[in-house]
């Protein structure tokens, strides 16, 4: 059984693979020699596959799993869980911007007595956009789930096998590993690292997918949405119970003599709109729990190259 476990999502890496599996090498002996390389291909539109059957066949710590289609960075990351075997498991990016030479800093704090160290990117290198909507991201996620979220810290770290276990037993489908790790508990802490810069390739999240993700995480983690649209269903019902009564006094000393067509068209439209968003909030909750109900394989793996 290997003591330490290497998880990476690939997508769009073919130029990356080699120096990532080098540079994985080099840094994992200075803990132990038994170590596996599990490499995720997420559908990639290059020759990824491609680059990790031919590391495999030079490398004999490469597991390769190349997905069936293009599920997700985190369903991928669930599929190579769900295959790590070591005592210790770094989960990180393809894109060498988690340095795999910070693996035996993080190994040294967990030594520590954590059972998970994760990587605080202290020096972010990412374009201000990335940052930003990373930032509102974070932060609207915390408000809506009430947990502490930190837009520095991402998927890179160290995890002791009880904590893999524990998160690898969670299969609902909608996937996002930090929550997961938050969720879980055990003994947590977090370690500055330096953050490469992303030269080679740009980020695989575009606003859609970062909006969607959100969306999924929101619906998944929280259900706020639902409390606030209540909380503001009875402000409306509120002011409009007061408009009523305001109405009525005005019509009893004479005031009103025919009545406003504006004030019926406002509250026609904002009544409507506020039906419409409540209906929308609770189909997408209906929605997800549809999704979840069909208990559907989380990812399939169409190949796999290195399994013993």
């Amino acid at each position: 059984m290997p003591f330490l476990s290497i998880i990476s999502p690939v997508y769009r890496a073919e130029q990356t693979l080699e120096p990532l599996v080098l540079r994985i090498k080099d840094a994992v002996r200075k803990i132990s020699t038994e170590f596996e390389i599990i490499l995720v291909e997420d559908a990639s539109p290059d020759r990824s596959w491609e680059e990790i059957e031919r590391l495999a066949k030079v490398h004999p710590e490469i597991i390769g799993l190349k997905l069936s289609r293009n599920f997700g960075q985190h369903y991928a990351i669930t599929a190579g869980l769900d295959r790590a075997k070591g005592e210790w498991v770094v989960v990180m990016d393809c894109d060498l911007q988690d340095r795999p030479e910070e693996i035996p800093s993080l190994f040294a704090k967990a030594q520590e007595g954590y059972d998970v160290v994760l990587a605080r990117r202290a020096n972010r290198q990412d374009g201000w956009f990335k940052r930003l909507s990373s930032k509102f991201f974070y932060r609207t996620l915390a408000w809506l789930t009430g947990s502490h979220q930190d837009e520095t810290i991402a998927n890179f770290g160290m995890y002791h096998r009880s904590v893999i276990q524990a998160i690898a037993g969670m299969r609902e489908s909608i996937r996002y590993f930090p929550t997961m790790v938050r969720w879980v508990g055990f003994r947590q802490t977090a370690l500055d690292v330096v953050h490469a810069p992303n030269e080679e390739r740009g980020s695989s999240y575009n606003f859609k997918r970062l909006f969607n993700l959100a969306l999924d995480i929101m619906l998944a983690y929280s259900d706020k949405p639902i409390r606030l649209t209540v909380k503001l269903g009875l402000l409306v019902a509120l002011t409009g119970f007061l408009f009523a009564i305001y109405t009525f006094i005005r019509y009893l000393q004479g005031e009103i003599i025919v009545a406003g067509y504006a004030s019926l068209i406002i509250s026609l439209w904002m009544l409507t709109g506020f039906i419409l968003v409540t209906l929308g909030m609770v189909g997408l909750y209906v929605g997800k729990t549809f999704e979840g109900v069909k208990k559907r394989p989380i990812y399939i793996v169409e190949k796999r190259i290195g399994e013993k």
